[in-house]
């Protein structure tokens, strides 16, 4: 049962709606002018709104800017009696799933709405997916790059498909993984990692298909690999340009032939996974060079997924900024400070080399070592040049040569930070972080820390 909205003024055409959704078995309201509309959404959080062109007071297309303003995902399918191309553009520019013209055609309307609410369907999946996945770094923002990367994980996680992820570091590459094992029908079954660069190569092989005892120096017992961890769900081979090509013959044999030989061994042992895979790299030219198989490549680019840098995605920075903040405070306890517009412009135009790991980051530390209720433009600023501010920005905390001076300066900085905030009140600034009040005037006394002027 979906939840439906009917905006319109005539009485006739709105009861009608109402009756035929309800007798498809809808929970249906109903609102007789734009201003209704607005509230009764806000309220009532339908699935699908079907909204009046022209009614008297609010316009429908100006209704349909607000709702969607309030609810950037809400689905609107606009109706009117006086439909011209033009009201049909300009509708579809401000966000209206479909146009349809009165008189209404009843298997019409079923039709669209049955589509409204499939794609209100894969939408919540998705909604559901980002609130469960396991990775730190989610897939948030709503430029077209990520829209056509969630649209792709949306179409293959239901297959069978073998995925190549290619991106640069610190995009996201290994929540795309996840997404789509989340989204597939193993999603019960294991979800087993490789980073093929973090391993040496001389081990790589016993990593992913096992070993036997004795098999060489060090396999004190017999092992499973990283295959049979992940028989029956999804194996994610990361940064798979880095794989030796021994090992790359060996994994070419698993997925033709659904079988792998633990080293040492001669059992040929069944597995049923499915593998994704992700690089960094540019295997074209590896391929070239003679650095990776070409009919490896083939075997994992069934489905090519590219996950785009953060600096062509400038205009999901200001989510990303909100999303990491909510993040760190619910889970990190960190303060949560407002970003102000400023400051928000000059992290949106920055290189970002990192890409979305390099941004949570910079947040994170902006939310600790900046004075203040708000992270300020100057802050930033800051933060780029590595100097230092007597409101708390950290330059010299990532100037520091080794990890004890690290964790001082970092301490130095939490300490005067909570002080503040508590109006230099010791004994409640004591309380809040859980620590002795005699021990705290030991490290005001350390640090040197003083009221500001």
């Amino acid at each position: 049962m979906a939840r439906l909205l009917v905006v319109d003024d005539e009485s006739g055409i709105r009861g009608a709606l109402v009756q035929l959704f309800e007798y498809e078995g809808h929970d249906v309201r109903a609102a007789e002018n734009g201003h209704d509309g607005i509230a009764l959404a806000s309220e009532f959080r339908p699935d699908v709104i079907f909204l009046d062109v022209k009614m008297p007071g609010l316009d429908g297309l100006d209704v349909l800017a607000r709702l969607r303003e309030d609810d950037p995902g809400a689905l609107v399918v606009m109706i009117s009696g006086h439909g011209t191309i033009d009201t049909a553009v300009e509708a579809t520019r401000k966000g209206a799933y479909d146009f349809l013209e009165k008189p209404l055609d009843t298997d019409r309307l079923l039709v669209t709405l049955s589509r409204a609410l499939e794609l209100r369907g894969l939408t919540q999946s998705m909604a559901d997916l980002r609130n469960q996945v396991e990775s730190r770094y989610e897939i948030v923002g709503t430029s077209y790059a990520v829209r056509q990367v969630l649209e792709r994980v949306e179409k293959v996680s239901p297959t069978e498909a073998r995925v190549l992820i290619t991106g640069e570091n610190g995009t996201g590459k290994e929540l795309v993984a996840r997404a789509i094992h989340r989204l597939s029908s193993r999603a019960d079954q294991p979800f087993v990692e490789v980073n093929c660069a973090a391993i040496p190569s001389e081990l790589i092989e016993s990593a992913l298909f096992g070993h036997i005892k004795g098999s060489f120096t060090g396999a004190v017992a017999d092992r499973a690999g990283k295959f049979e961890q992940a028989d029956g769900g999804t194996l994610f081979l990361d940064e798979i340009g880095d794989m030796s090509r021994d090992a790359q013959a060996k994994v070419l044999r698993a997925l033709e032939q659904g079988v792998i030989t633990r080293v040492g061994g001669s059992k040929a042992i069944e597995v049923d996974v499915r593998v994704i895979a992700a690089t960094n790299k540019d295997l074209a030219r590896r391929i070239e060079e003679g650095e990776f198989r070409e009919d490896l490549f083939y075997r994992l680019n069934v489905v090519p997924i590219h996950v785009p840098p953060l600096r062509e995605r400038r205009d999901d920075i200001p989510m990303l900024i909100q999303h990491f903040t909510d993040l760190m405070a619910k889970r990190e306890g960190i303060t949560p400070r407002r970003f102000e517009a400023p400051a928000v412009d000059k992290l949106q135009a920055l290189s970002w080399p990192g890409n979305v790991r390099e941004l949570r980051n910079t947040v994170e530390r902006l939310l600790i070592l900046s004075g203040g209720d708000t992270v300020r433009a100057e802050d930033v600023e800051l933060l780029a040049t590595g100097r230092t501010s007597s409101a708390g920005i950290g330059g010299e905390l990532l100037a520091t040569d080794n990890f004890s001076d690290f964790k001082e300066v970092a301490e130095r900085a939490y300490i005067l930070q909570k002080l503040r905030e508590n109006d230099w009140n010791v004994a409640e600034t004591a309380r809040r972080i859980d620590m002795p009040r005699s021990n705290l005037y030991k490290k005001i006394e350390k640090y040197g820390l003083v009221r500001d002027a």
